[in-house]
């Protein structure tokens, strides 16, 4: 685990972004395309406000990266809470992206359907061993939870599946998301989480003891991969 403090929040997007861009270089020094899990959330929005800017999109060869989803709430896409709405709005609207190579949670299915839907593109792209994403970026909750793994949730356990789908009765309301077999089977997975209401939860996610119902982000634990932490000071205040 590498982990990456920024003296400020608008550091952090910058940091992040070279990262990424970074990445994104090498990987297709090597392989014809990049695939790349995009995360729901306030903070990621800067980065992808960011994205969306120059350089950065004119400087990455977007038309080659492939974009997924971490989680859904299962909402219509024109929902503002959905997930892909806003990556659309604050990214992919304003990049040369290639149609074909943006996989969304169809929330137009039943939440199974859905769910096996998505199995299947993730199944046509990765094979049962050796890697699978390129790049999966997560945010973590006030509570410790990541992607749609919620404290107490039965999916934090999930070891067959690649996507499930639940009623979350805290949200009156059904997720769909990746679980932990496929996720730690990436590259690299890259935590991006700001503010002083995260320094609790990310001290004792980090440096605590392993307790995955009550911090669902401790699940997450590359087998193959880098896992790596984007922090602004004010999160990383207790570390």
């Amino acid at each position: 685990m590498k982990l990456h403090i920024a003296a400020e929040t608008s550091e952090l997007s910058s940091r992040l972004a070279g990262f990424l861009l970074e990445d994104i270089r090498s990987v297709l020094d090597r392989k014809d395309r990049y695939t790349f899990v995009l995360s729901g959330g306030s903070t990621p929005k800067a980065l992808y406000q960011l994205l969306a800017s120059e350089p950065y999109r004119s400087s990455v060869p977007w038309e080659k990266v492939h974009f997924f989803w971490g989680d859904e709430r299962f909402v219509p896409f024109e929902d503002p809470r959905n997930n892909a709405k806003m990556a659309y709005e604050e990214l992919l609207n304003h990049i040369p992206a290639a149609a074909g190579n943006i996989h969304v949670m169809n929330t137009s299915l039943s939440p199974e359907d859905s769910s096996d839907h998505y199995t299947g593109i993730l199944r046509s792209y990765f094979g049962d061993t050796g890697t699978t994403f390129d790049f999966v970026l997560l945010g973590m909750g006030d509570d410790g939870h990541t992607l749609s793994l919620f404290p107490g949730t039965p999916v934090i356990h999930e070891q067959e599946k690649w996507v499930d789908s639940f009623y979350l009765d805290a949200q009156s309301m059904y997720r769909i998301t990746l679980t932990a077999p496929v996720v730690n089977r990436a590259e690299k997975v890259v935590f991006l989480a700001a503010g002083s209401n995260k320094a609790d939860v990310l001290y004792q996610v980090i440096e605590g003891e392993r307790n995955p119902d009550l911090y669902p982000s401790q699940v997450i634990r590359p087998i193959y991969g880098e896992l790596h932490w984007f922090v602004d000071a004010q999160a990383a205040a207790k570390l």
